[in-house]
């Protein structure tokens, strides 16, 4: 498993459960995080992002004025802001296939369903550090590629069509942020 040295990772928790806040907080310091930030909701949140320009967010899906989901649209406007570029963790009690699409088709780059464990958070902020995926920009569509798996012969339903252009725009990985041991 990688090792990363979270005490140069910024991170932005952005949930209204005050308890929630505190678990995610007490875990991201438990791997040696030192910067955490925290909003009760998508408008604090959205502040939060502009002034403290996180390299993850962990966000919950269900929250007042907006929920996540909106937060993260906002967040993925290419020239909205600062860094529509940042990985997105969503953090939520609903796990249909619906919602996971949904999130993935709004930008979200991880799905972390609750009850959350220490693994899994653990693993997700590995994943968004050591193997970032690249943006796509569509017109429909700005955010991490939404494809895991990239096999070229594909053939089947879900195979993108026609002749839509996405430009791939290649991510530098967090790990030249922070050193990884293996």
């Amino acid at each position: 498993m990688v090792r990363i040295e979270f005490n140069k990772l910024r991170f932005l928790v952005i949930d209204d459960n005050a308890h929630m806040r505190r678990i995610l907080r007490t875990l991201l310091h438990g791997f040696g995080a030192r910067e955490v930030y925290e909003a009760e909701d998508g408008a604090s949140g959205l502040e939060a992002f502009t002034h403290y320009v996180p390299d993850i967010i962990i966000v919950d899906w269900a929250m007042p004025i907006f929920d996540g989901l909106e937060l993260t649209q906002m967040i993925r406007q290419p020239g909205a802001n600062a860094n529509p570029y940042v990985s997105i963790i969503m953090l939520t009690g609903h796990s249909e296939k619906r919602r996971v699409m949904a999130a993935r088709d709004a930008g979200v780059t991880e799905f972390l369903a609750k009850p959350i464990s220490a693994k899994a958070l653990y693993e997700r902020i590995v994943n968004v550090v050591a193997n970032p995926r690249p943006f796509i920009k569509t017109a429909a569509y700005f955010g991490p590629d939404r494809r895991r798996l990239v096999n070229p012969s594909y053939i089947g339903p879900e195979r993108r069509k026609g002749n839509t252009k996405a430009d791939v725009i290649r991510q530098a990985p967090l790990l030249d942020k922070v050193r990884t041991q293996a």
